[in-house]
């Protein structure tokens, strides 16, 4: 046994004699022996004896590669624990080397032609709370760290030397088995041959060349992980990190992905010289770090699990509580950002988007979606912006960007240019590092319109596809969007309509639930709303009160991330047949509405605003965990629906959006269109005045004049010199 009186050394130094390379030889000899009977005899209950049993199958299935817990290792010998954790790249080694020698015994006798085992992988895991990128500094070096992130780009799989055999270019004569260090480090040729040979001059500098068909190699992979953005400090850029990941772990992770590494904190050369060096000198005894991965944890469906501490019983027990409590879709609602004031329907439509409909993968492959899109859209001074960074803390996963400042790159991936390599890597946007979570967008009407149309496949398909420098791939981004924008005229202006709105058709068909806020004025409600401004300057800092039921925000927050990961409700047959009907009757409505109204404000129903209440159902049924939606949480869906997207519809807001146009208006609109072509020939000059003045003759409504030439601006078919000019009218 070992204790304090041990005199074990367990560093290596270069100019130390033999004897003490002897003593470390002897010591690290009695910690693989110990790792031995670590393997052979942990078990659990019932004499399970776990890890024993896993490398004979894993061996057997071809997997030569086994998982260890450091927990286990702990409880049966602390000291070997403690050796693992400050001094791995010693240890690990002798693990691996006790885990080859303990599945040659469980695997004997093997088939002929097998004799040789294979080297078997050790990957740690532990259940240590994890520590920021922030934390590690150069007191880790050499130790194992744990710490949480992203993966943003990950370069393709290559092949590093393990050990190599050179030879010299004069004598012909060969060193085999030379052993490279793990990791990024590589090996520095010597300057020198040392044969002696009688009769022959001495071999010139730098004589050896490497042999590649005597080298024994591996698999590598170069990961790039960024800290998550939960933990980055306000106004700070996040930091990342570069991963080296060894054999088995290749290939385990894509960019988009929530992982937990567990690594060796090592340090490699800086490949270039710094700015402030001389020329030709790089700096001496710098060093960039990186980790060398040991053990990964992938978050594969974007719950944000892994990342996170997992959910104790205790707190299940009180979460099954909460969801059997009467009244529980008001307490949420009213939780959602308590200190804006009024808002009921939207905070309610906010927490459907929180905890989400269910994903639904079909037999052929095909997959709907079961996150919610929201956007609010109005007046300034109503709060949209805030409801938005609530949504961005409460969420598990949230990632929180303004159109002006976001590009297409930016929001759905990028191809770059690796600088040590070369190479072409991809790295992940906005909407891939919110997979599993909202993505909120703010200032969404101020964005160019190419970067808008990016979005199109990442909302309704839930992928980003890339197709890039010889990059051909599909990422995944299954999040909600929170987009929130303003009219074009700055206030909405109800004398205008349908103009208030900027926004493609294909884009605003894309969101479940569209929102008018109109900062309307009215006494009694600015009264109301002053005294509760006050109340929240004056009360700034102090302990909110919480009577009214609401929820805190960690608690929240964890009970939607409880619900997404265990629930996934599906309509029950008598909801199903209850929204049939609706869906048939408000279709059969419309079209009577069409005929009384001369076929002015028209709003189809369609599959896509169909799918959309279905996905709110499910949401209301998983905020109670519930396994079915029912009758209740369809009706409460529909009121939702209605008093979002068709009533927008209803006041003539939306006459632009896919499905909300009469049959006549789009004619006239045609008609239009096809005159002004006609007039705007190429090189002509006409005075717009004329133009407008000769339609208004025709009886065409002001409106739709200015609304085609918008069109025909925003599309680019009119020149640019005619653009200038009715830009400048239209604003």
């Amino acid at each position: 046994m070992e204790g304090f009186d041990d005199p074990g050394v367990f560093f290596s130094d270069n100019f130390g004699g033999d004897d003490q390379q002897s003593d470390i030889h002897l010591n690290l000899q009695g910690v693989k022996r110990k790792f031995k009977e670590f393997l052979k005899q942990f078990h659990e209950g019932n004499f399970n004896y776990k890890y024993r049993d896993e490398l004979k199958r894993q061996y057997n299935l071809g997997q030569y590669w086994i998982e260890i817990n450091i927990e286990d290792l702990a409880s049966f010998n602390d000291v070997l624990a403690e050796k693992l954790y400050k001094q791995p790249t010693e240890h690990l080694p002798m693990l691996e080397e006790a885990a080859k020698e303990v599945a040659d015994e469980v695997t004997a006798p093997r088939p002929e032609g097998e004799e040789a085992v294979e080297a078997i992988q050790v990957l740690l895991m532990s259940e240590a709370n994890p520590s920021s990128l922030r934390d590690l500094k150069s007191d880790v070096v050499s130790q194992l760290v744990k710490v949480p992130g992203i993966v943003i780009a990950a370069s393709g799989t290559r092949a590093k030397a393990t050990q190599i055999a050179i030879q010299c270019r004069s004598c012909r004569n060969v060193v085999p088995n030379l052993p490279v260090k793990l990791g990024l480090e590589g090996y520095v040729l010597p300057r020198k041959c040392t044969t002696e040979q009688a009769g022959r001059p001495k071999c010139p500098l730098d004589p050896f060349f490497i042999v590649p068909d005597k080298c024994s190699c591996v698999d590598f992979q170069v990961l790039k992980l960024q800290e998550l953005p939960d933990s980055i400090p306000q106004g700070e850029m996040p930091r990342h990190l570069q991963l080296y990941c060894d054999r088995y772990i290749c290939d385990r992770v894509v960019p988009g992905n929530r992982v937990v590494i567990l690594g060796i904190f090592s340090i490699k050369k800086v490949s270039k010289p710094q700015r402030g060096a001389a020329k030709g000198k790089p700096i001496v005894g710098v060093r960039a770090p990186y980790l060398r991965v040991v053990g990964i944890q992938v978050d594969g469906e974007g719950s944000g699990l892994s990342c996170t501490r997992p959910v104790t019983p205790d707190e299940e027990d009180a979460f099954r509580r909460l969801a059997a409590s009467p009244g529980l879709y008001e307490r949420v609602s009213r939780s959602v950002a308590p200190s804006i004031f009024g808002a009921a329907d939207i905070k309610k439509a906010i927490a459907c988007l929180l905890f989400g409909g269910s994903r639904k993968r079909m037999p052929d492959g095909l997959t709907r979606r079961g996150d919610i899109n929201v956007l609010l859209l109005g007046d300034p001074g109503t709060a949209k912006s805030q409801l938005l960074k609530f949504v961005q803390r409460v969420s598990p996963i949230g990632v929180y960007t303004s159109g002006k400042g976001s590009s297409a790159a930016g929001l759905t991936a990028s191809v770059t240019r690796d600088p040590a390599t070369r190479n072409f890597v991809m790295e992940g946007g906005a909407m891939v590092l919110a997979d599993g979570g909202v993505v909120c967008i703010d200032e969404f009407d101020k964005m160019r319109e190419d970067d808008r149309v990016a979005i199109h496949e990442a909302m309704e398909q839930q992928t980003i596809s890339i197709a890039k420098a010889g990059i051909t791939t599909t990422l995944n981004s299954r999040c909600s969007v929170l987009a929130a924008a303003n009219s074009v005229y700055g206030r909405w202006d109800e004398t205008k309509g349908e103009e208030n709105i900027d926004f493609m058709p294909t884009i605003l068909s894309r969101f479940d639930m569209i929102f008018i806020v109109k900062d309307e004025h009215d006494e009694q409600r600015d009264k109301t709303l002053a005294k509760h401004v006050m109340n929240v300057h004056m009360n700034a800092g102090r302990a909110t009160d919480e009577a009214e039921g609401e929820l805190s925000l960690m608690l929240l927050k964890k009970y939607i991330q409880f619900c997404r990961s265990t629930c996934g409700p599906r309509l029950s047959e008598a909801a199903g047949e209850k929204l049939k009907s609706r869906y048939v009757l408000m279709r059969s409505g419309t079209r009577e509405h069409e005929l009384e109204t001369d076929k002015r404000h028209a709003i189809p129903i369609t599959v896509r605003q169909l799918e959309a209440v279905i996905r709110i159902s499910e949401s209301l049924a998983k905020m109670q965990l519930l396994p079915f939606a029912t009758e209740v949480h369809v009706n409460e869906a529909l009121r939702l629906f209605q008093v979002s997207t068709l009533d927008a519809a209803m006041s003539g807001s939306l006459a632009g959006a896919e499905g909300f146009t009469s049959q006549e208006d789009h004619e006239m609109l045609l008609r239009i269109e096809k005159q002004l072509k006609k007039r705007f020939a190429i090189g002509s000059q006409v005075s717009e005045h004329t133009i407008v003045q000769d339609f208004l003759r025709q009886k065409y409504p002001e409106r739709a004049i200015y609304k085609v030439i918008h069109t025909m601006i925003r599309t680019g078919e009119l020149q640019h010199r005619m653009q200038r000019k009715m830009l400048f009218r239209l604003m």
